[in-house]
């Protein structure tokens, strides 16, 4: 499959465009960023996702897909080259979807109601959401690496990808709220895994770094 003719509609500070963008790094796959103004949508844009209108969008040759998930699915599927970013095995595979609509449904919710929810007491009830969602995600990363570096084992996989794009908002989070959710003593696996995440080549200078403030809560 040519890698040429393939453009991603985004904006920078998205972390569902970050992960589209990780999974092509993954499978060394040549693109066009073309950055998305929100507030005045290109043509392109709208023509591409007639529906929601919104990022990410890949477009390939002639054919467009929408939705973060669907599009990571779709680069593994098309590109073959490189490592396998869905499991292979069926039953692994269904509990990597499985947990992938949890982060995105479940978990990650929580840190916009965190944000919205006024009162120290409420925020502290809501904070330990957040944590005891991480601390089972940490289950769940010793479950699926079998010891090794990553969700996916060896390499990035989808799981990666998936809790991976939302590092750059946790560390907003804990910057301007002053909280720790990531904590070495409740989650040790989990922060040596974010550490490597984040360091990876495939990565690096795709997630925003909040410290520039790229990342606006």
């Amino acid at each position: 499959m040519e890698t040429n003719d393939v453009k991603l509609l985004g904006r920078c500070a998205s972390p569902y465009v970050n992960r589209v963008q990780i999974a092509l790094n993954m499978k060394s796959i040549n693109y066009e960023y073309l950055e998305e103004n929100l507030g005045s949508k290109s043509s392109l844009l709208l023509n591409a996702n007639p529906v929601n209108k919104k990022v990410p969008v890949l477009i390939h040759g002639h054919k467009s897909v929408s939705e973060s998930l669907v599009i990571v699915q779709y680069i593994d599927e098309v590109w073959t080259n490189g490592p396998c970013l869905i499991p292979s095995d069926p039953l692994d595979r269904a509990e990597a979807r499985f947990w992938a609509d949890y982060i995105d449904h479940k978990w990650f919710p929580l840190t916009a109601e965190f944000k919205l929810t006024q009162g120290e007491g409420r925020k502290v009830v809501v904070k330990e959401r957040i944590i005891e969602g991480l601390v089972l995600l940490e289950e769940v990363f010793v479950k699926c690496s079998k010891g090794k570096d990553y969700f996916g084992g060896d390499s990035i996989g989808y799981l990666d990808i998936v809790l991976g794009s939302f590092l750059g908002w946790l560390t907003a989070i804990e910057m301007t709220s002053d909280v720790q959710l990531l904590d070495i003593t409740k989650t040790p696996d989990l922060v040596e895994w974010s550490n490597r995440f984040s360091l990876n080549d495939v990565v690096r200078n795709v997630v925003p770094e909040t410290e520039k403030g790229w990342i606006k809560l």
